[in-house]
């Protein structure tokens, strides 16, 4: 609960001062924020998570009420918040509906958690575990930016369900999605040419720190490009067709999508991995730990 709660607020407290650093430096805040706030979570999340668990560990062997007093202490204030959330406008709907997509999110990565703990756990797809962060990562990041654009386009045109020039598509063809002349195609465009460059940066960060226990040949390269572009590839078309849905069904996207896309993100990014290391295992592509 406590690596939950404070990497919240203090996440929310750099993001303001991002969004409005942007746009005083002409930048599109729907290009920055969202990466970095997916970023800075996964950080700072990390962090809280094994220092607060070390000490209640540490208090646990002598002081066994630790833990239950943690989790009352935070049930107590609970309602305090939502009464406060309930009074602020802006959070109000947050409150109604931002809560159940952050869970069904949850669920969907869980299985993407259940896949990689299925093949770590067989010494010939140890490998996998420090790849699979980095596909996901660049899986989820793409797509949130893209998802934050579209909805911001669809907000300029008005309010969630209304009809205008930019009506929504609720079943974008993916040549719609792809090659079309408008400007959310034309950015996923530019964010589809982004994936391969970007995983030769890490991949080539990973070779040089010796890290993992997989040798980085040709075949093993082509294959994670493939899986990256294709997990990048669905995630801008769904992307494209659920903000838009969202849109249709007089919902704000801003507060359904996001979690949603990087949860599946998660869970196409490790089963694709998956898929490449079973195939590149069958057809001969082995090797014995070269890294820690």
């Amino acid at each position: 609960l406590a690596s939950s709660c404070f990497p919240s607020h203090f996440v929310g407290l750099i993001m303001i001062g991002v969004i409005v650093g942007s746009r005083k430096m002409g930048i599109n805040p729907d290009n920055v924020s969202t990466p970095i706030a997916a970023s800075l979570g996964d950080l700072v999340t990390l962090a809280l998570l094994s220092g607060i668990s070390w000490g209640l560990y540490q208090e646990m062997e002598i002081k066994t009420y630790v833990n239950p007093l943690v989790c009352v202490c935070f049930a107590a204030v609970l309602p305090i918040w939502v009464v406060i959330t309930k009074r602020n406008e802006a959070t109000r709907e947050v409150l109604y509906s931002g809560w159940h997509p952050v869970v069904m999110a949850m669920g969907i990565s869980s299985i993407g958690g259940l896949i990689l703990d299925k093949m770590v756990t067989n010494p010939n797809f140890a490998g996998m575990a420090v790849f699979t962060p980095v596909i996901n990562g660049v899986g989820g990041n793409l797509v949130a930016v893209q998802a934050s654009r579209i909805s911001t386009y669809l907000h300029m045109s008005g309010m969630p369900g209304e009809s205008s020039e930019t009506a929504p598509r609720k079943c974008p063809s993916p040549c719609t999605t792809f090659f079309g002349s408008d400007v959310n195609s034309r950015s996923a465009r530019v964010l589809l040419l982004l994936v391969v460059p970007g995983h030769l940066i890490f991949l080539y960060t990973i070779s040089s720190l010796q890290g993992g226990h997989t040798t980085l040949t040709l075949i093993f390269i082509v294959f994670y490009m493939m899986a990256a572009l294709l997990q990048v590839l669905i995630l801008l078309y769904v992307a494209d067709w659920m903000v838009h849905w969202i849109w249709s069904r007089d919902l704000d996207p801003d507060n359904y999508c996001i979690p949603y896309l990087t949860a599946l993100g998660d869970l196409f990014g490790t089963g694709l991995l998956a898929f490449s290391f079973y195939i590149l295992w069958h057809i001969g592509d082995r090797d014995s730990d070269v890294g820690d």
